[in-house]
């Protein structure tokens, strides 16, 4: 797979110039899942890993009020080189998102321009995302969007990719992760990347070993940001202490 060749000005350009309705949905859920868990465990300054970060920022800026450290962990060099552009001041765009989440206070409380909290406590890793295996436990809340899915054709892939993420998340993380639904494969620029075709049971067998009290909740918004898939899951949780607990519905 030429991951090099992603684009990531051509993908930044197609889904994120504009705020996309699912998007907005995404950001109301995450805000309520962090905003809720830090609220009710008040607990000080966290790690926080975004996992396959690509050239999507949103994740890491959902994380911001509660963690002293994200990291944006990435294979991709051109990702890399997206992301490591846009520590010191990220673009414009960006900050549509940034408003969405400000409808919960603890973002609201950081200002309308976070962009120097961003440039303290962002950085960037370039790395496999089965390479986490020697991260197990690592980081105190994670995110991890449209990667187990978008990287391969197979289910075992996929699977082990889930592993890996839930894996460097400490017992008691909250977390949230996002697939596309029966994915066909989907473009960056001039080239095709691969995706595997899960829907929310597949998403829902991949994360239940790992988590403890978690959701997988399709998207209500309609409008497709890109041909080739049926919709988006977003599942949200916490890590188990353990590997064997049954999710609650």
């Amino acid at each position: 797979m030429r991951w090099a060749a992603f684009d990531p000005i051509a993908y930044v350009d197609h889904n994120y110039r504009d705020l996309q309705a699912e998007d907005a949905e995404i950001l109301h859920m995450l805000r309520d899942h962090f905003g809720d868990h830090f609220r009710k465990q008040g607990s000080g300054p966290v790690s926080g890993i975004d996992v396959g970060a690509g050239a999507n920022l949103y994740p890491a800026l959902s994380m911001m009020p509660w963690c002293d450290e994200i990291t944006l962990f990435e294979r991709s060099p051109a990702n890399v080189g997206y992301l490591r552009s846009q520590i010191q001041s990220y673009g414009p765009n960006w900050d549509q998102f940034w408003s969405a989440l400000c409808k919960h206070e603890a973002y609201n409380s950081l200002g309308a321009d976070p962009r120097e909290r961003f440039s303290k406590i962002v950085s960037v890793e370039q790395g496999d995302l089965f390479d986490l295996a020697r991260y197990e436990r690592q980081w105190s809340m994670g995110t991890m969007f449209f990667v187990a899915e978008s990287m391969t054709t197979l289910h075992q892939e996929f699977r082990l990719g889930v592993e890996r993420f839930m894996r460097a998340l400490a017992p008691g993380a909250p977390f949230a992760a996002a697939f596309m639904e029966h994915s066909k494969g989907y473009h960056a620029g001039e080239h095709f990347f691969p995706a595997c075709d899960v829907g929310e049971s597949e998403v829902r067998a991949s994360l239940e070993t790992f988590a403890g009290d978690f959701k997988v909740q399709r998207l209500e918004s309609a409008a497709e940001v890109r041909d080739g898939y049926s919709g988006m899951i977003v599942a949200y949780g916490w890590r188990s202490n353990s590997d064997s607990i049954i999710p609650i519905d």
